[in-house]
């Protein structure tokens, strides 16, 4: 998974969901149920980092492969779906 630029692509796509999926379904319930705003913070400043390397990798991805604009932009659409990501991770994969 690691060996090329969709690879990478792939591999931060599938890191960024499950780090949306706890920032969502964990870190936002303890914030606002259990008045812990700390894994909010630690949770966002990962995910917030996922997500860039995750533009990063989608723009190199699309120079490389020369995707199509649309393909492009519902892969960034994608990125604001709860699991979503892992659907495109799976497609990538069985293109590669």
């Amino acid at each position: 998974m690691w060996k090329s630029t969709v690879g990478w692509f792939r591999g931060i796509a599938l890191l960024e969901g499950i780090s949306y999926l706890v920032l969502l379904l964990i870190a936002m319930p303890l914030k606002y149920w259990a008045d812990e705003p700390a894994y909010v913070t630690i949770v966002g400043m990962a995910h917030g980092v996922l997500f860039t390397l995750y533009l990063l990798f989608l723009l190199l991805s699309w120079i490389k492969k020369r995707w199509s604009f649309l393909w492009v932009l519902l892969c960034f659409i994608i990125a604001f779906v709860p699991f979503a990501t892992f659907w495109l991770e799976a497609k990538l994969r069985k293109e590669q």
